[in-house]
């Protein structure tokens, strides 16, 4: 298998979405269930990508969908200053090794659903660190809509079957392989495990695995 660059998903995948969130409604709103206003945060941040997807509802950024998802959980503080926290994500333990190892082996391309200014201040805050890295926003739309995984063919000028996506979640797999991506599944708590109908071309527990399993594929 000839890989020309690997394309991450970033939330959930390189940061830890559900801590993250966890930590900042827990330090705003002190005297509410934070797993409760998690999943509400979530479910509708989900519900309004598919909308969008599916042309229900015009294009919205990132931060536009974290603003309403504020104002659906606050109680007793400023939705502005909740609004953000989903740019303050830490990254899992290995993230920042296994991206160093394997930048010594592939170019790395960020493939997020955040809005640019959100992927910037992701990226600064978990010192994540690319050759490139491409929003949703280019696409106005979300994943897994084929016109984001497109962005990534139209950055490279590389045929589809020599690009690997890295994902944590299986739906975001399945829509690369709609276009062509090869994929490669990083087990993550909280992640979407794949269904036994999937195919994927790696199964790695964490980032330096699958680091050493694409070191042995080059050689």
């Amino acid at each position: 298998m000839d890989i020309d660059a690997l394309v991450f998903d970033v939330l959930g995948t390189l940061v830890d979405e559900p801590t993250g969130l966890r930590a900042g409604i827990r330090e705003a709103e002190p005297r509410a269930d934070p797993d409760d206003l998690v999943k509400r945060w979530q479910v509708h941040i989900e519900t309004e990508q598919r909308r969008i997807v599916e042309a229900r509802r015009p294009y919205a950024t990132s931060e536009v969908l974290d603003r309403e998802a504020a104002q659906l959980v606050a109680k007793d503080s400023d939705p502005a200053k909740l609004a953000t926290i989903g740019q303050r994500l830490p990254p899992w333990p290995d993230t920042v090794e296994g991206l160093a190892r394997l930048a010594e082996q592939f170019p790395l391309i960020g493939l997020s659903n955040a809005s640019r200014s959100a992927l910037l201040r992701i990226n600064a805050h978990a010192g994540l660190r690319w050759h490139q890295a491409l929003s949703a926003e280019d696409a106005q739309t979300y994943k897994p809509d084929p016109a984001v995984y497109e962005l990534a063919i139209k950055v490279t000028k590389t045929p589809p079957d020599r690009l690997l996506m890295v994902a944590a979640h299986a739906w975001d797999l399945r829509g690369a392989q709609s276009v062509g991506l090869r994929t490669a599944y990083v087990d993550r708590p909280g992640g979407d495990p794949p269904a036994t109908g999937d195919r994927f071309d790696f199964h790695a527990d964490d980032l330096l695995d699958l680091a050493a399993q694409l070191g042995k594929q080059r050689i």
